[in-house]
C-alpha cells in the first residue's frame, strides 16, 4: 500500500498536475478532497469530466465517475456483493476505494486517453423511439447496428483463430507464463529507470544549489581578489561535472560488466537447457531482438563516451582561457599600479622573500663586519617603509572599497527580500486570477450548454406542436380522404395489426408445441399408407397367381384365363 501511495504521489507532483504533494499531505486529505483530485485524474483523460465537485450533486459526481470508470473497462477487485460497496466508497470518498483507482488510472494515462476519445465512436447511440418512425433513420440504424454485430463476431473470431494457434504451439502454458513475467519486468524497469532520472535530477539539483552556495562564500570570504574568485569557482564546478561525468561511465562500464556476465550466464543456462547452441524460431527472434537492445545500450554508451571526450577537451579550453585570462589580469593589475604611483605592489612579497634571503645571507657570513650588518639592517627598514608609506593610500582606497561593497550587500539583500515577498504576492493573486477565470469559464461554457440544450427542446417542442396541430386538423376535416390521413387513424390500423400480430404470434406458439407430435403423427400415418399400399399389392400378386387356369364360361364358351 505504501508503494502505492508512493507512486501516486510521484505522478500527481509531476506535470500536468502538478499538486506538490508528500506522502502525509496527500493521507491527510479529506474525502471531498481526494474526490477532486481523482476528478482531476479522471479530466486529463476525459476533458468532459473537468467538474468543480462543490457545484455538483454527489449521486450525479459519482454516476459520472462510474460511467467513465466503466467505458475505461475499470474492474474493481471482489465480487457482485463488493460493487455496491464500491460505489458507495467512490460516493463518501473512500481512501481503500480511491487509491487504487488512482493508481490504476496513473499507470496507463495515455493508453486511457485514446480509449476515451475512441469511446464516443464505438459506444452504441440511444435513438429516440419518435425519430425512429422515419424509415430512413430506422434502416440507417439497423445497418449500423448489423455492421457492427459483423465486425464484432469477426473479431470473435479472430481472436478465437488466434488462441488455436497459440494453443496447439508446444509448451503453450510455459511460454505464457515466461511473457507474462516479461511483461511485469518491463513494466518494473520502466518504474526503475523513471525513479533513477528522477534521482539524478535531484542530485543535479542539489549540485547547482551547493555551486550557488560556494559561489556566495566566496564572494563573501573572498571579496579582493575579485574575478579570480568568479574564475576559480567556474574551474571548480567544471571539476566537479568532470569528476561526475567520470562517475558515470565508471557507472556505464559496471553496468556493461554486469551485462555481459549476465549473457554469459544465459548463454550457459542455455547450453545446458538445450544441449546445444543452435537457436530456431522465437529463440532465434528473441536473439535478434536481445542483439538490437545490446546494440542501442552500445549507442548510448559510445555516445555518452563522446559526450565525455567533448567536456574533456573543452575543459581543457576552458584552462588555457583562465590561464589566459589570468595572465591579462597580471598585465591589467600592473597597469594600475603604474597608474596609481606603486608600481611593483604585487611583487612587494617576493621582494620581502628575496630581502630576507639575503639577511640570512648576511647572518651566515662571518667575516662581515657588524657596521656593514647595521648598515644593510638600515637599508632594509627604510626600503620597508617607504613601502608602508606606498601602499598606506591603496590600504586606504581598499579599506572605503570594502565599507561600501558591504552596504551595496545590504542593499542587495534588502531589495531582494522585497522583491521575494512582491513576487510571492503577484503569484498569489494570479493564481487566484487564475482560477476565477477558469471558474467563468466553467460557468460560460455551462451556461452556453443549457442554452443549446434549451433551443433543442424549443425546436421539438415546435415540431411536436406542429404535428398536433396538422394532426387536429386532419381529424376534424370533414374530407375523408384527409380524415384517413390522421394519426390517430394510423393508430387505430396499428392497434388492429398489433391484434393481428399478437393472434398470429399465439396461433405460432400453439404451431410450434404441436409441430413436434404432429409430425410424429404423419410420420405415422405415411408409415400406415405404405404398409397399407404393400398389403394390397400382396393382396393383389395373391389374386393373380389363383386366377392362373381358372375357366370362366362367357355366351356358352369354356375361355381359358392366363
Amino acid at each position: 500500500m505504501s508503494d502505492q501511495i508512493k507512486f501516486i504521489v510521484d505522478s500527481l507532483n509531476k506535470e500536468p498536475f502538478r499538486k506538490n504533494y508528500n506522502l502525509i499531505t496527500f493521507d491527510s486529505l479529506e474525502p471531498m478532497q481526494l474526490l477532486q483530485v481523482l476528478s482531476d485524474v479522471l479530466a486529463e483523460i476525459d476533458p468532459k469530466q473537468l467538474v468543480d465537485l462543490r457545484e455538483e450533486m454527489p449521486e450525479q459526481t459519482a454516476k459520472r465517475m462510474l460511467s467513465l470508470l466503466g467505458i475505461l473497462k475499470y474492474k474493481p477487485s471482489g465480487n457482485a456483493t463488493d460493487m455496491s460497496t464500491f460505489r458507495q466508497g467512490l460516493v463518501i470518498g473512500s481512501k481503500p476505494v480511491i487509491y487504487p483507482v488512482l493508481h490504476w488510472l496513473l499507470q496507463r494515462t495515455n493508453e486511457l486517453k485514446k480509449r476515451a476519445y475512441l469511446a464516443r465512436f464505438l459506444i452504441k447511440l440511444e435513438v429516440p423511439s419518435e425519430f425512429l418512425q422515419d424509415e430512413t433513420v430506422a434502416d440507417t440504424n439497423k445497418q449500423d447496428i448489423s455492421a457492427m454485430e459483423e465486425e464484432k463476431d469477426q473479431l470473435i473470431k479472430r481472436v478465437e483463430h488466434l488462441k488455436k494457434r497459440v494453443e496447439t504451439a508446444q509448451n503453450y502454458q510455459w511460454m505464457l507464463k515466461i511473457a507474462r513475467q516479461l511483461r511485469v519486468e518491463k513494466e518494473r524497469e520502466e518504474y526503475l529507470a523513471q525513479q533513477k532520472q528522477e534521482q539524478k535530477n535531484q542530485i543535479n539539483e542539489i549540485n547547482t544549489e551547493i555551486n550557488q552556495l560556494i559561489e556566495k562564500k566566496m564572494m563573501r570570504n573572498e571579496p579582493i581578489e575579485g574575478k579570480l574568485s568568479l574564475y576559480r569557482q567556474q574551474a571548480s564546478i567544471i571539476s566537479r561535472k568532470k569528476e561526475a561525468k567520470a562517475e558515470e561511465l565508471q557507472e556505464a562500464k559496471e553496468k556493461l560488466a554486469s551485462l555481459e556476465r549476465e549473457a554469459s550466464l544465459k548463454r550457459n543456462q542455455t547450453r545446458e537447457f538445450d544441449g546445444t547452441e543452435v537457436l530456431k524460431g522465437d529463440e532465434f527472434k528473441r536473439y535478434v531482438s536481445k542483439l538490437r537492445s545490446k546494440s542501442t545500450v552500445f549507442k548510448k554508451k559510445h555516445q555518452i563516451i563522446a559526450e565525455l571526450k567533448a567536456e574533456f577537451g573543452l575543459l581543457q579550453r576552458t584552462e588555457e582561457l583562465l590561464k589566459q585570462r589570468h595572465e591579462n589580469i597580471q598585465q591589467q593589475l600592473q597597469t594600475m599600479e603604474e597608474k596609481k604611483g606603486i608600481s611593483g605592489y604585487s611583487y612587494t612579497q617576493e621582494e620581502l622573500e628575496r630581502v630576507s634571503a639575503l639577511k640570512s645571507e648576511v647572518d651566515e657570513m662571518k667575516g662581515r663586519t657588524l657596521d656593514d650588518m647595521s648598515e644593510m639592517v638600515k637599508k632594509l627598514n627604510s626600503l620597508v617603509s617607504e613601502k608602508k608609506s606606498a601602499l598606506a593610500s591603496v590600504i586606504k582606497e581598499l579599506r572605503q572599497l570594502r565599507q561600501k561593497c558591504q552596504e551595496l550587500t545590504q542593499e542587495c539583500d534588502e531589495k531582494k527580500s522585497q522583491y521575494d515577498s512582491c513576487a510571492a504576492g503577484l503569484e498569489s493573486n494570479r493564481s487566484k486570477l487564475e482560477q476565477e477565470v477558469r471558474r467563468l469559464r466553467e460557468e460560460c461554457l455551462q451556461e452556453e450548454s443549457r442554452y443549446h440544450y434549451t433551443n433543442c427542446m424549443i425546436k421539438n417542442l415546435e415540431v411536436q406542436l406542429r404535428r398536433a396541430t396538422d394532426e387536429m386538423k386532419a381529424y376534424i376535416s370533414s374530407d375523408q380522404q384527409e380524415k384517413r390521413k390522421a394519426i390517430r387513424q394510423y393508430t387505430k390500423n396499428i392497434a388492429e395489426q398489433e391484434n393481428l400480430g399478437k393472434k398470429l404470434r399465439e396461433k405460432q406458439k400453439v404451431v410450434r408445441e404441436s409441430h413436434g407430435p404432429n409430425m410424429k403423427q404423419a410420420k405415422m400415418w405415411r408409415d400406415l399408407q405404405q404398409l397399407m399400399e404393400c398389403k394390397k399389392q400382396c393382396f393383389l400378386k395373391q389374386q393373380s397367381q389363383t386366377s392362373i387356369g381358372q375357366v370362366i364360361q362367357e355366351g356358352g364358351e369354356d375361355r381359358l384365363i392366363l
